[in-house]
């Protein structure tokens, strides 16, 4: 079946009203568990293809994060889809007022590489939860997982309500030349900007979902130890092909050599060599040359060696750098830790201010007074206070970027709204209503209206 057929088909079954009964949609959320649970073997075996990820990491950053969010809609499903009643203010009484959450329609998701199932997957079950029909187009960089999701979802769901469209570029440009309700992108800002440009032809509305250069500030008041942990675990975690990893570090003068041995030390203890199940490879061969460009040779504290056959490079860090250095030029997306030293907190946070917006944003302190100005100065899509990360595992909380790093948000709730359209109805009494609004007008009209307006 042609795309333009199945597009065409989605809008017509969306016609239907099928996809807004809330025991349909919870019908299809409970089957879309049901088969990854049953083939999480292949999930792992296809992700392992693609990037060497162990079980361990695929079910930690993937497939958990995909079956709680069905569990979030299935549990919530009733109350989001509610409609919510809100105050009537005085010129419309007698009356009542609601807000009514209706699904958008047909839906274009378009998933990144670097996490193929979670930034894939939980933003179509966010579209399904919220009742639209969805065409998901994986990213084809990381072909195997493409494939998988390809098959169980396109052999287990009607096209006219869910499908996963193969291929890559060409076929990316020709989904979106047409007209969608909404279209979900995540991937680089080169990317999205072509996105932006495509839906804007169509008056689309989007999520984009884009990434920058995530800093995380070590403070002099930090907890070294902690922060040091938990730094080189976030920040090489899937080989730092992370979008909120911590793109560099800014590190208080007085604790940066202290600071750089306890990351040498935890870099070690956590063994990420070519042969464990720790760490992951490059993707491909173009991302493993630019990332390699990156590294120069005369800043290495720690690492910097690389087997291309393997597509591995090792966790490096790279000590005095500047802000003209090359590596601080774009969003690394590697296994390269630059460290940048600072002597005042308050200036430190005056140069953020002077960049774009990242995705994600980190501190280390135990200090109130930085943990306020950090909180209150600067503008990033969401971050820690002593973590890295982690924030994307409350589902109560939005995801999404600011400025130059995206446009929209989702995760549980927001995930819901990002896919929805709150529609607002007033019912009135066919009685009561005083004649002031009606012509003809007068002075004494006009002395009521100010009143009540």
């Amino acid at each position: 079946m042609k795309i333009q057929e199945i597009v065409s088909h989605q809008k017509t079954f969306f016609k239907t009203q099928q996809t807004k009964n809330i025991k349909f949609r919870k019908m299809y959320l409970e089957k879309l568990r049901d088969i990854i649970i049953k083939n999480e073997n292949l999930l792992c075996e296809a992700i392992y293809r693609d990037f060497g990820k162990s079980k361990f990491d695929t079910f930690t950053t993937e497939i958990s994060f995909v079956l709680n969010d069905i569990n979030y809609y299935l549990k919530n499903l009733n109350a989001l889809t509610k409609p919510k009643k809100v105050t009537t203010n005085l010129a419309n009484q007698i009356g009542s007022s609601s807000i009514h959450p209706e699904p958008l329609g047909c839906v274009l998701v378009i998933g990144a590489w670097n996490y193929p199932y979670q930034l894939s997957l939980s933003p179509m079950i966010a579209a399904l939860a919220a009742g639209n029909c969805c065409i998901l187009k994986p990213s084809e960089i990381a072909e195997n997982t493409m494939k998988i999701m390809a098959k169980l979802i396109n052999e287990n769901f009607p096209p006219e309500y869910l499908y996963v469209y193969e291929g890559g570029i060409d076929e990316t440009t020709e989904l979106l030349r047409f007209k969608f309700d909404k279209i979900f992108f995540t991937g680089s800002t080169k990317v999205g900007k072509i996105v932006y440009r495509a839906a804007a032809e169509n008056l689309t509305p989007v999520v984009l979902e884009l990434g920058g250069k995530s800093p995380a500030i070590v403070s002099k008041d930090a907890d070294l130890e902690t922060a040091a942990k938990r730094i080189v675990w976030g920040k090489f975690l899937n080989a730092g092909q992370t979008c909120v990893a911590p793109d560099y570090l800014l590190v208080d003068e007085s604790v940066h050599e202290q600071f750089l041995e306890m990351l040498r030390k935890y870099i070690n203890e956590f063994k990420y060599t070519p042969d464990s199940e720790q760490y992951t490879k490059i993707i491909n061969r173009k991302n493993f040359n630019r990332l390699v460009k990156l590294i120069n040779r005369e800043k290495i504290y720690f690492g910097g060696n690389s087997d291309e056959e393997n597509l591995y490079i090792e966790p490096t860090l790279l000590n005095n750098v500047n802000w003209e250095d090359d590596v601080m030029q774009e969003e690394i997306f590697g296994p390269i830790l630059p460290v940048i030293c600072f002597s005042h907190f308050n200036l430190v946070l005056n140069t953020l201010l002077e960049l774009e917006k990242p995705l994600a944003a980190y501190l280390f302190t135990r200090n109130s007074e930085e943990k306020q100005a950090f909180t209150a100065k600067l503008s990033f899509g969401g971050g820690c206070i002593n973590d890295v990360i982690m924030h994307l595992g409350n589902e109560r909380m939005p995801f999404g970027g600011v400025g130059a790093s995206g446009i929209g948000n989702y995760h549980g709730k927001f995930g819901f709204d990002a896919f929805s359209h709150q529609k607002s109805i007033l019912e009135k009494a066919n009685w009561g209503e005083p004649s002031i609004k009606y012509p003809p007008y007068s002075e004494k009209k006009l002395s009521w209206i100010r009143k009540l307006l």
